[in-house]
């Protein structure tokens, strides 16, 4: 009986420790970075959410979804549609950056699940794609209004969150060109190839209409600068001249009083060597003259008539 009971005590112990890691791992898990951890009891949603890190819950029981609060990027792919002049197209991906608010992460679960991305993203873009195709013709959606495909996608899908689903948030939308049947391909592919000619002849027309116009400014600005410079070689030979005309000026003026002076020194000689030959000319200098010349003259030679002479000039210049 001992033996007996050892056996199933020991046999009890053996399943304990076998189940009790399992118990265990049941009970704890672990929240991730950039995740919350929501729960469900018997497929009914728990009024709780829980931070990253170890938590506990009750094993078997409850249920643990770790749920994506940074932000995050749904691609949905092969979408078809259909434009308005019946030509099916299909877009291969279209990628949406998303976010779900955290403080607003319960409520939007509770009404929409877990996968509340699969309403409000990937069934919305086929919805939008194809309300965007439909009013447009082919031309239109692959290649005119092809670059408003993104900003459109995005407000639809916001505006949609924000009236029935304001936790999550659409960051961007990023649309990939649409797959065209080959036929029409080929055709939008020489179109593309004419339009690149045209814009590579209309460029290159540009480029030379701007050289041209370079060409224009730089000749004009030389002419510009060369009249400059001819102005101011004329306004300097004109500062020349009007400098050696004053010089010449001052020249005149110099030599105009010179010789006016000149002609004063002049005229006072002339004044006074007439002075001097009125003198010379008087009766008493004649008659000294006459008197210095006749006493030079032997006194052998006078005759009587000079002696006589001699002694009445002598007489008058005594006198």
């Amino acid at each position: 009986i001992n033996a007996e009971y050892m056996g199933s005590r020991f046999y009890t112990m053996e399943k304990f420790f076998i189940f009790l890691p399992l118990f265990v791992f049941q009970c704890v898990h672990v929240v991730h970075e950039g995740h919350i951890g929501v729960y469900t009891r018997g497929g009914a949603l728990i009024p709780s959410i829980t931070n990253p890190g170890l938590h506990f819950k009750l094993p078997f029981l409850t249920q643990v979804h770790e749920v994506q609060v940074t932000l995050q990027t749904d691609k949905v792919t092969n979408i078809p549609c259909g434009t308005s002049g019946g030509v099916v197209i299909e877009f291969d991906k279209i990628e949406v950056v998303n976010r779900l608010k955290k403080d607003l992460a319960y409520q939007t679960i509770k009404n929409y699940s877990i996968n509340y991305d699969k309403t409000w993203i990937f069934d919305k873009i086929h919805h939008e794609i194809n309300q965007f195709c439909s009013g447009r013709t082919l031309q239109e959606v692959y290649i005119t209004k092809f670059d408003e495909l993104d900003e459109n996608l995005q407000a639809a899908l916001q505006n949609g969150c924000n009236q029935w689903a304001p936790g999550i948030e659409i960051i961007a939308v990023r649309v990939t060109k649409p797959r065209i049947p080959e036929q029409l391909g080929a055709n939008y592919e020489n179109m593309e190839a004419e339009k690149t000619r045209f814009l590579l002849a209309r460029e290159t027309q540009r480029v030379n209409e701007k050289q041209a116009e370079t060409e224009r400014i730089l000749a004009r600005i030389q002419a510009e600068t060369q009249s400059e410079i001819a102005k101011l070689e004329m306004e300097r030979e004109i500062l020349v001249k009007e400098g050696m005309k004053k010089l010449q000026e001052i020249e005149n003026e110099i030599q105009k009083v010179k010789k006016e002076a000149e002609s004063e020194v002049l005229a006072y000689r002339n004044e006074k060597e007439a002075e001097i030959n009125a003198l010379k000319l008087s009766a008493e200098f004649i008659e000294s003259q006459m008197l210095e010349q006749l006493r030079n003259v032997p006194k052998s030679l006078y005759t009587k008539n000079v002696t006589s002479l001699l002694g009445e000039l002598k007489g008058r210049h005594s006198s």
